[in-house]
This record gives C-alpha cells, sequence and structure tokens, in this order.
C-alpha cells in the first residue's frame, strides 16, 4: 500500500511540472480563452488592458480578506459539532400565528435577516469569489503573491485540522420548527464550481503543494459521496428546477476535479434529461415562471445548464448543440429568453424585485459563442456601459469586445 501511494504521489507531481507548460486545468471557464487571453495581456492589447487592469485591483483588494471558516458562527449545528456548515432557509419567516413563531412560514423572493446568524452561507460564497478572483490573478500576471493567498485561504476552509468543513450540508438551509437542514441546501455549495477551477490556475505555484493538491481531492469526492448518497443529496438529485440543474453543475465540476470521467459522462447526460422535461415547448422553465422573481430563476436556471454544457467539452458531449426527443435545446432556451434580455420585449412574468441585467452577462457572452448571436455583444456593452472595458468576462472569452 505505501509503495502504491508513493507511486500516486510521484506520478501527482509529474504530472503537476508538466502542467507548467500546458493550457491550466479548469472545467468551468475555457482554458483555450484564459491562454488567449494572457497572450494579448502580455501584448499589452488595449482592448483588454483596462479588464486586465480591473482583475489586478480586485485581486489586490482581495489579499486583504482575512482567512474565515465554519467555526465562526455564533451557534452550533445540531450536531454540536462547528465543522458542520450550517445556513437558514433565506425564504421563511416566524410564524405570526403561533406564539413562538415556529414552524416558519415561506415569504418567496424575501429574505429574513435572522440568515446572517450563520456566517457560513455569508462566508463560503465571498471564499469561493475571492480565490477564483486570486486564481486569475496570478494565472495571467504570475505575481506568487496572489496564490499564496488563495492557497491560505483554502486551506483554512477545507484542510487545517482546527478550522476545516466537514464534507456534507447535513443542515443547510434549515426551517425552523420544521427541519435541521434539506436538500434544497445544496444550493448554497454551487460555488464550488469556482474553486476548482481556482486550484487549476494556482496549482503551478509552489504556494500549492502535492499534498494540497491531495487533500482536495480526497475532500470533494468525500462531498461528492455524500451528495449521491445522502438523504439531502438525493432530495436535491430529484429536484426538478434549478436546484437540480445546479446539483448537477456543481457535481460535476467535482467529478472533473477528481478524473472520475464515467461519473462526469454520466452527469451530463442526466442533465440533457432534466433539460427536457424542465422546458416547455416555448423554451420557458415553468417551475421558474411560478417565482415570485420569474426572470430571475429563469436566468439562475439557464446559468446551470451553461455551466454544465462548458464543463461537458471536457466529457466529449456536445451539450451545446443537444437536441432532446421532444425537441428541447439550450439554443430554444436562448433564443426564447434573449429578447427580454435585450430590453426588446418587456418580461410579462412576475419579478417583485427589479432585475439586475448584470446577471444576463455569461449566458449574452456564451449566446455569442455557441448560438452565433449576433446582437450579444452589444446588449453586454450597452448594459455596462461605461463598465465595459473593464469587465471580468473579457477576459475569460476569446470574443473581441
Amino acid at each position: 500500500m505505501k509503495k502504491k501511494s508513493s507511486f500516486f504521489v510521484a506520478l501527482l507531481v509529474l504530472l503537476c511540472i508538466n502542467s507548467k507548460a500546458q493550457e491550466p486545468l479548469v472545467f468551468a471557464i475555457n482554458a483555450v480563452a484564459l491562454e488567449k487571453s494572457k497572450s494579448r495581456i502580455n501584448a499589452k492589447d488595449p482592448l483588454i488592458t483596462p479588464a486586465y487592469k480591473q482583475l489586478i485591483k480586485d485581486a489586490d483588494k482581495a489579499l486583504d480578506f482575512a482567512p474565515v471558516s465554519v467555526m465562526e458562527k455564533k451557534n452550533d449545528p445540531p450536531s454540536g459539532n462547528k465543522h458542520d456548515y450550517m445556513s437558514l432557509a433565506p425564504y421563511f419567516w416566524p410564524n405570526p400565528a403561533t406564539a413562538n413563531g415556529l414552524p416558519y412560514i415561506r415569504k418567496d423572493g424575501q429574505t429574513n435577516p435572522e440568515v446572517k446568524e450563520y456566517n457560513d452561507k455569508e462566508y463560503m460564497p465571498k471564499l469561493c469569489e475571492v480565490v477564483n478572483t486570486l486564481g486569475l490573478a496570478y494565472y495571467f500576471s504570475g505575481e506568487n503573491k496572489y496564490a499564496e493567498h488563495a492557497a491560505h485561504l483554502l486551506r483554512v476552509w477545507f484542510l487545517d485540522t482546527a478550522t476545516k468543513m466537514n464534507a456534507n450540508l447535513n443542515f443547510a438551509q434549515a426551517i425552523k420548527g420544521t427541519n435541521d437542514g434539506r436538500g434544497a441546501g445544496l444550493i448554497d455549495s454551487r460555488h464550488f464550481i469556482k474553486v476548482t477551477d481556482a486550484i487549476g490556475l494556482i496549482q503551478t505555484s509552489k504556494y500549492w503543494t502535492v499534498k494540497d493538491q491531495l487533500g482536495m481531492k480526497q475532500w470533494f469526492a468525500d462531498f461528492l459521496n455524500w451528495m449521491q448518497t445522502s438523504k439531502n443529496g438525493i432530495d436535491e438529485m430529484n429536484a426538478k428546477n434549478n436546484h437540480g440543474d445546479w446539483y448537477d453543475a456543481q457535481r460535476l465540476s467535482m467529478a472533473l476535479f477528481i478524473g472520475n470521467t464515467n461519473l462526469a459522462k454520466k452527469i451530463v447526460l442526466n442533465a440533457q434529461d432534466r433539460l427536457d422535461k424542465q422546458m416547455d415547448d416555448t423554451g420557458m422553465f415553468p417551475l421558474e415562471m411560478e417565482r415570485t422573481t420569474s426572470l430571475h430563476y429563469t436566468v439562475f436556471a439557464m446559468e446551470a445548464f451553461f455551466y454544465i454544457a462548458q464543463m461537458s467539452e471536457k466529457t466529449n458531449i456536445d451539450f451545446w448543440n443537444y437536441n432532446s426527443p421532444s425537441g428541447k435545446s439550450l439554443k430554444k432556451a436562448f433564443d426564447a429568453l434573449y429578447p427580454y434580455l435585450s430590453k426588446e420585449k418587456t418580461w410579462a412574468g412576475t419579478q417583485i424585485k427589479q432585475f439586475d441585467f448584470e446577471e444576463a452577462y455569461p449566458l449574452l457572452i456564451a449566446g455569442a459563442k455557441k448560438m452565433d448571436c449576433k446582437k450579444c455583444v452589444a446588449v453586454v456593452k450597452d448594459i455596462a456601459v461605461e463598465k465595459a472595458a473593464r469587465l471580468r468576462i473579457k477576459l475569460l472569452t476569446d470574443i473581441n469586445f
């Protein structure tokens, strides 16, 4: 067993060394587009330099982001172990009809401020965003300080014995008076997609070790196993709306990260089946249309499918151009949604909050690249106005704008 372990470590070291001369090992980001952007940055291309400078500005700010961990929440989860992640369901509020407010009742689209009492839910997405920013800054600049800080943040959250998060979401999005956690809580961990890519961006740094890489592979292997075998995980697997889409998106990133190609292919095929069942004949998603912020949730579901399509390229399955037996496709969904993202039409569904059109950037840029959308780039520029030149998404695509 020792010999096998030593051989595996040696092989991983060799792979890490060889990867320095290869494209970054990322999944939800297009590695070829990153390489092209890096070449343009090095050539001081004026069309991409402002976006690069903004990234570095963001990364320098991210250097001030102190390590966070699940140990900092005020209250213990039901297990009594603070290493277990916990969050409250955001749209559930005290019941005015009962003396103790239990069980909590749902107010869709309205966030209960009590969720901040469990800061795991606040820390985790911020951590994932920061390490992704630092990873990109390291890849494009070669400055070790970005990789060093990203590595430190990752170790504190995932690997260090005193502070690491246990590889489960048993207590995510709990509803007081009803449950201690639920399948819907897995939507919280969708941000891990940014972590697996961030690791691929910093893994050539001297500050990211073989031990770190092995530790993260093991952590995500454990989390993926929990996702696919626990009650909460199976509940989310069976979700018929955006929750199921994001479930597949995040487990696909983990399957690719740990090198389980067979599982990755099965996940892509499962996502194709979801698309067929969730979309109606007009290209819309009825369960997202039922929400009080229906445009947001339609875009949200589409974002998950687009992530899956990008990652499916690593499995040699073409999800971008897939047509289901009943005629459903990403192109059909995009064409149905586009007039509302471009503001050519006014959204007719319920939207109790003003929609942030910046949410549409990833869909529009993917539409320009994969859906032959001639106007998509112009739409992004019209929405962004003076910010357009500095948009980070310019670094993640090989479309010039």
